[in-house]
């Protein structure tokens, strides 16, 4: 009897551990979910596309796992809280296209969890940077669809159980997006002036859609001002414009911007990529009324 419960003990705790190597990073995201599928999104507009496709869909938590001051995610190291925030998630959905570079980190620390990447998909064709991905794809209002349907599709997958609800809210998102977009095109196609300056490389994607062109960027790297040289380059190509004007982004001190605004008389206006916000319900009209922001600042210093 005694060697049949000695045995009996070593199996099981062969079976534990076995959970643990294996099973256990499920079973853990399982009781912190408390039944829930829990959604955490990588920052703040991958946040609000999510929280519209699940908007009123019972059972479905979804979680910004960044702060509201993050901004874009240019060499984003992971936080505790972070990994903290992922054990508890059934899937996570990313941008893609090269903004999360600690994707690789996540999945080999989470292998059970379904990564989610909204630039997934074959009619979002990525603008370059240097010899690397423009990953900003959302500030293209039709590749913020497109995100939105990819998003979409693959959360389907993941929880099949609500995808007649995620398809009904998607469509409606989508439809209230290509309404903004024939908004601003409505109001920006026309603009007499199409040069602009601006302040690090997230807008070329809303360029492209709206036929601006971007002459020069204040800040190559964001945070990190421009040296003598490129300062000085800055300027003439500013003084060239036939429209002197500047846009700076809430997110970063604009220093740079107002140097070259005192040499040449540029005008400073704000646009903003829409990055940085309170991860809360009321931020699911947050793209859209922030891009119409940005659309009149564009028309008021183009004209």
């Amino acid at each position: 009897m005694k060697r049949f419960t000695y045995v009996l003990c070593a199996l099981t705790a062969v079976l534990s551990l076995l959970l643990t190597g294996c099973g256990g990073q499920q079973a853990q995201r399982e009781a912190a979910k408390d039944g829930e599928f829990v959604i955490v999104t990588s920052f703040y507009p991958i946040y609000i596309e999510v929280l519209n496709i699940t908007e009123g869909v019972e059972g479905v938590k979804v979680v910004n796992m960044t702060k509201p001051q993050t901004g874009c995610l240019h060499d984003y190291q992971l936080t505790t809280e972070d990994l903290k925030t992922l054990e508890g998630a059934d899937a996570l959905v990313v941008n893609g296209a090269g903004m999360e570079s600690f994707l690789d980190k996540v999945t080999a620390q989470q292998q059970s969890l379904k990564i989610i990447d909204a630039s997934r998909s074959d009619n979002i064709h990525l603008l370059k940077e240097g010899e690397e991905d423009n990953p900003h794809v959302w500030l293209s209002v039709t590749y913020a669809i497109e995100q939105v349907k990819a998003i979409t599709s693959q959360l389907c997958e993941a929880d099949p159980e609500h995808e007649k609800q995620y398809r009904d809210n998607a469509m409606a998102y989508v439809v209230k997006l290509m309404d903004l977009r024939e908004e601003m095109h409505g109001e920006l196609d026309s603009l007499p002036h199409k040069d602009i300056v601006t302040f690090h490389e997230a807008f070329p994607y809303l360029a492209k859609e709206f036929r601006l062109n971007i002459v020069s960027v204040i800040e190559g790297e964001p945070g990190t001002e421009p040296a003598p040289k490129e300062l000085e380059e800055l300027i003439a190509k500013v003084q060239g414009l036939p429209v002197k004007v500047l846009f700076t982004e809430p997110q970063y001190s604009p220093a740079a911007a107002e140097t070259i605004a005192r040499e040449t008389g540029a005008r400073l206006y704000q646009l903003d990529p829409v990055v940085t916000g309170e991860a809360t319900p009321e931020a699911k009209d947050a793209y859209i009324d922030t891009m119409r922001k940005n659309m009149k600042v564009l028309k008021e210093a183009l004209q």
